[in-house]
């Protein structure tokens, strides 16, 4: 595939994982009418967490907002996975953040922002979204962060 949002992907020199496989009952993304709705997508690397731990713990913020583009670029990935182009996106409408925080980390929005960030970086205007950024005491796999994305697609 070579479209608008590809050739924005390589002059940003990032490359769309593979969909990340389900670790439980689910499908990685679905359509719903004009939407597509990502499940909870970890910051998984080659098959496996770049870092597992507490944020404000074991992992620091900057680590953190870095698996936040991680998760991003999995969601994007799920997205293509199931709508073929991602030039179909029409706005990314909400993201949903979830971070495995330390009981005395407030900082979830700036880790949140990595996620953000790269959808805007990535799409542009289209990626501007809704969001909530939501402390939690743990993730699958202990992994720090965990990212939703709902998108809506063109005609």
């Amino acid at each position: 595939m070579s479209g608008a949002v590809d050739a924005r992907l390589a002059e940003l020199g990032l490359t769309l994982p593979d969909v990340v496989p389900p670790l439980a009952a689910y499908q990685p993304a679905v359509i719903s009418g004009r939407y597509v709705f990502t499940s909870g997508q970890l910051p998984m690397v080659g098959g496996k967490l770049a870092l597992t731990g507490k944020v404000g713990a074991e992992v620091t913020a900057d680590e953190a907002k870095d698996l936040a583009r991680t998760c991003a670029l999995n969601a994007l990935a799920a997205v293509r996975s199931v709508i073929g182009d991602l030039d179909r996106i029409a706005r990314v409408v909400k993201v949903v953040g979830f971070v495995a925080s330390a009981p005395d980390f407030t900082g979830q929005p700036g880790v949140i922002n990595g996620a953000s960030e790269l959808l805007g970086e990535v799409l542009g205007d289209k990626g501007v979204h809704a969001r909530s950024a939501v402390g939690v005491a743990v993730l699958p796999l202990d992994a720090p962060v965990e990212v939703e994305v709902q998108v809506e697609l063109t005609d």
